[in-house]
């Protein structure tokens, strides 16, 4: 028999665009889509088209109370994440929510201690985890030849903001609802990489914010500096200013006697004997692999593989760069 999963907050846009967690969903062979809810009835009912017409729900409860599913794929605003989480936990769902599962780092840790005491299963789709730039940095770093690591670069600079617009998720122009801007939203892909890289603790030590280029009450561009404990330095950069489809993106880890820099879909090893250029594209999308791997993970009985506790590590950290960009005056120039 198919997993029968319902999906909660249809209007975020990752429901059928960008990482399209439904429309993969839809085509896995194993799974049925039974229901589909969003507080919007023509959201809804227009995402439910797309997607073979399950029933459309404007109360998650009773979606849930109707249907019963096997597993809950959550998404929504940002600020009804946590609610939403505490109560699929005190109604015993394992379930996939997409970060930041909060508008504050307060918000995701109740999310976190909950699961923690229930021993419950909830996953975050940490997509950047799966990509070959990762696992080559990954490959390289337990092979320990090329010395200590000196510093993290990742750029992820996405399309304009109005994509939200367009994919009837306004709300992420609302700092109320969002929580923020593009560091809210895409920071923990950054930060979540540097952490999962390097597996130390870190802190914020520099954070800048800018709404200069597109003019909306939250950033567009955002640069955060961080340390891991050993001394490992992290630059991250996220934004909404690409001016088309696609992405304006570098990721780059150095040690002493090599740098591995992701490019225009080619990863480049460089080294002091040359350098070695391979393919960095991935498979098959980043998020198709996190939603397979974590359905994996709890149909074996196993902890996923990015959980709460992970997001709430990158939430954190969000959190004190906006912090610090406020007592520096770096917030929103």
């Amino acid at each position: 028999m198919p997993v029968r999963v319902a999906a909660i907050g249809v209007s975020h846009w990752h429901s059928l665009y960008d990482s399209a967690y439904l429309r993969h969903l839809s085509g896995m062979p194993d799974m049925q889509l039974v229901a589909l809810h969003d507080s919007s009835a023509a959201i809804a009912a227009k995402r439910a088209a797309v997607l073979g017409d399950p029933p459309v729900f404007t109360d998650y409860r009773r979606m849930l109370a109707e249907t019963r599913p096997d597993f809950v794929i959550a998404l929504g605003r940002h600020s009804t994440m946590a609610e939403t989480a505490l109560y699929l936990l005190d109604q015993g769902y394992p379930f996939l929510m997409e970060k930041p599962m909060g508008v504050n780092a307060e918000e995701v840790r109740r999310v976190a201690d909950r699961a923690a005491a229930k021993n419950a299963f909830v996953a975050v789709p940490l997509i950047q985890r799966y990509h070959p730039f990762t696992a080559r940095a990954r490959s390289l770093l337990a092979d320990g030849r090329f010395g200590p690591v000196s510093h993290i670069y990742f750029r992820l600079n996405r399309p304009t903001s109005a994509r939200y617009v367009a994919w009837d998720a306004t709300w992420m122009l609302d700092p109320k609802e969002a929580g923020g801007g593009c560091l809210r939203n895409l920071g923990p892909h950054g930060l979540d990489l540097f952490l999962f890289l390097t597996g130390e603790e870190v802190e914020v030590t520099g954070a800048q914010l800018s709404s200069r280029a597109l003019e909306h009450p939250v950033e567009d561009y955002a640069s955060v500096l961080v340390r891991s404990a050993a001394g490992i330095l992290g630059t991250i950069e996220v934004g909404n200013t690409f001016p088309r489809a696609g992405t304006d993106g570098e990721w780059k880890i150095a040690w002493r006697d090599a740098i591995l820099i992701l490019r225009d879909g080619a990863l480049r090893l460089t080294t002091a004997g040359g350098e070695e250029v391979t393919a960095g594209e991935p498979g098959e999308p980043l998020a198709l692999a996190a939603l397979r791997d974590a359905l994996d993970h709890w149909r074996r009985g196993a902890p996923p593989p990015a959980s709460v506790h992970d997001c709430l590590r990158a939430v954190r950290l969000i959190d004190q760069a906006y912090a610090l960009a406020r007592r520096t005056g770096g917030e929103l120039a």
